[in-house]
């Protein structure tokens, strides 16, 4: 796969989070290594911006919902203009949108990249079963929880192949441990708590399967053995004032913080003791990723794809979902055990470091590439101008 490919790219998200990360990681990658890469998104999207700024070609195209036929038709005029040998779905509703767009166009191997270990059956109709069936030539599971969770619903397994997502190592360089101890002294000045504080961090959307609900369950033990810690939730969501509304009634005054979303994740994660993710469920975890890069100790449930991640007592501590005693049990013994805490973090970044970097992540989505179209481009390159889509 010496010539540079064509791919194009369908991410029908107006937010951004984990998949449109990795979703700017990916084509940016394909770019610096010379592939040729369209981006289909959102008008005025948070990946549309992001991603002109990095100098790749992005059709804004309106796309509402995945029985939108004119977003469908504007996508094959896109694929027939740039010759399109992949098409790379990163989302549910892309994945319709850009099968149709395709089988209008005639154009592009088919992929879709599936983030999230739930069942592909979540319509009683089972709907989804025309939707998974073969217009689909290949599924990037970004785990082995979410392979698993495919093979479950009938989907053949050679159709799937496992690309872990990977995170910006260079985001997250090392730094001395006096910088780290500075760091640190800036956020709980900026929160007001005294330099001895211990803070427990969760970064999600505040979405049914964060359960976030689980450690403020969990915080009156936390607090009750550790005097000093302080447990805080960054992010937004449907379910917050919900989560907000368990904290007040369950947890002892000024021991729980709401930080609301928050552009400086990287700096709450260098100001804190330990991170926690309580989902229960999972399909990987880029927040974990991201906590063990700058070496923070990760407690998560034994859930989806983040055993993939952290191994109990070797990279990280797991626990059962829904389970506050056993999730305060782990906080409690990281912050009592500073020893335990370094080594689990230290063993936690080499582990991303050899497993889930962005390079890893690209390389190994060019094989996946490579696969379906058996090592054939079909010999011709287009440059193509990307014009307006009407």
């Amino acid at each position: 796969m010496s010539l540079p490919l064509r791919t194009v790219h369908v991410n029908t998200e107006r937010t951004w989070r984990g998949g449109e990360q990795q979703t700017l990681s990916l084509v940016s990658g394909l770019r610096k290594r010379g592939h040729e890469v369209w981006l289909v998104a959102q008008p005025g999207s948070p990946l549309a911006r992001k991603a002109r700024d990095l100098g790749i070609e992005v059709a804004e195209i309106p796309m509402r919902g995945e029985a939108d036929l004119v977003a469908a038709w504007r996508i094959s005029r896109l694929l027939r203009q740039v010759d399109a040998e992949i098409v790379h779905m990163h989302t549910s509703h892309a994945h319709t949108l850009g099968c149709v767009g395709s089988m209008i166009a005639r154009r592009g191997m088919r992929l879709v990249s599936r983030r999230v270990d739930f069942t592909i059956y979540r319509n009683r109709l089972r709907l989804s079963r025309y939707k998974y069936g073969r217009f689909v030539d290949r599924f990037v599971a970004i785990s082995q929880a979410v392979r698993q969770a495919l093979l479950d619903d009938g989907i053949d397994g050679q159709r799937i192949s496992i690309v872990h997502s990977g995170i910006d190592l260079d985001r997250h360089p090392l730094v001395a441990p006096e910088e780290v101890a500075a760091r640190r002294r800036a956020l709980r000045q900026e929160l007001g708590v005294s330099e001895n504080a211990e803070l427990v961090l969760n970064v999600a959307h505040f979405g049914w399967h964060k359960a976030q609900e689980v450690l403020v369950q969990a915080t009156p033990a936390i607090v009750a053995e550790r005097s000093q810690a302080l447990v805080l939730f960054a992010g937004e969501g449907e379910l917050l004032d919900k989560v907000k509304a368990e904290a007040l009634a369950l947890c002892p005054k000024d021991r729980v913080r709401f930080l609301g979303f928050r552009q400086d994740i990287d700096r709450l994660l260098d100001g804190c003791d330990v991170f926690v993710m309580c989902s229960v469920m999972e399909g990987l975890c880029t927040s974990i990723l991201d906590a063990l890069a700058r070496r923070r100790p990760v407690v998560a449930s034994e859930v989806g794809g983040m055993p993939e991640i952290v191994e109990e007592g070797a990279t990280g501590r797991l626990v059962p979902p829904r389970d506050p005693a056993a999730l305060a049990r782990a906080v409690v013994d990281l912050l009592t055990d500073r020893q335990q805490a370094e080594r689990l973090a230290l063993a936690g970044r080499e582990r991303v470091e050899s497993r889930f970097s962005v390079d890893a992540m690209v390389e190994g989505t060019l094989g996946v590439y490579r696969d379906v179209l058996r090592g054939d481009t079909g010999g011709r390159v287009v440059k193509a101008e990307l014009q307006s889509i009407p």
